[in-house]
């Protein structure tokens, strides 16, 4: 068990948590806002770690992840979060609401899967504890309040031949919108993954002699950021 003092006192944590280069270009403000709640729709768990990623950039350091028992550590890594410092609870149960208010005094940053819908009392709740810790939620699914909101509007994996082959990449649209300095919504296009596993921009002729997968879909998506391979092979 990691206490709280030997992680670090999160009561001074302002300003904003540092993202991937890549997903800065769609946030309004270049960074996540400490103390906030910020929904990922539809719960993709690519765009949850690439989102975390940017957390070992922190002075602690520290995440930790909630009600994610299919979140490879494998696929974590390959996103460039630093094992060391990731604290995992897999099954906390309806338990999740007191786990997170713990933790968010420990760590920069949680990604949480709540056990079914959240009631805006116990995200009022949490949303306190998050302001006073500076600790940044990262919330596979929607959340009350929340004053981000991030997604994958479009997508489509690469590699593919005649039904057989290789995957070697996920080209993506994020979306950005909320509250504020989010109103107006932002998007991007990005690698997410490339064939190196990591998250970056797609250019001009990214493309390329790439050939698109359709009728894949999440599963594909599950099963890439579970098992954190940057190449998938698929029969």
């Amino acid at each position: 068990m990691v206490s709280a003092a030997a992680l670090g006192d999160g009561g001074g944590r302002r300003g904003l948590l540092p993202v991937l280069p890549a997903l800065g270009a769609v946030l309004p403000e270049g960074g996540l806002r400490r103390g906030t709640a910020v929904s990922v729709d539809g719960g993709d768990l690519g765009l949850l770690l690439a989102l975390a990623a940017g957390a070992r950039e922190s002075d602690g350091g520290w995440a930790a992840a909630v009600g994610l028992p299919d979140l490879g550590l494998a696929a974590a890594a390959g996103y460039g979060m630093d094992l060391r410092r990731l604290l995992v609870a897999d099954d906390p149960g309806p338990h999740w609401a007191e786990v997170v208010s713990v933790l968010a005094g420990a760590v920069e940053l949680i990604m949480l899967r709540p056990d079914g819908p959240v009631a805006p009392k116990p995200a009022a709740r949490l949303a306190a504890v998050l302001r006073r810790s500076g600790c940044v939620l990262l919330v596979a699914g929607p959340w009350p309040g929340a004053g981000l909101r991030l997604g994958v509007r479009s997508g489509r994996w690469f590699g593919l031949g005649d039904g057989h082959g290789q995957l070697t990449g996920r080209q993506v649209e994020v979306v950005a919108e909320g509250r504020g300095s989010a109103a107006r919504g932002r998007a991007a296009r990005l690698w997410l993954p490339d064939e190196h596993g990591a998250v970056r921009a797609v250019t001009g002729a990214a493309a390329a002699g790439s050939t698109e997968v359709t009728g894949v879909g999440e599963a594909v998506t599950a099963g890439v950021a579970g098992a954190g391979l940057a190449r998938m092979a698929v029969v």
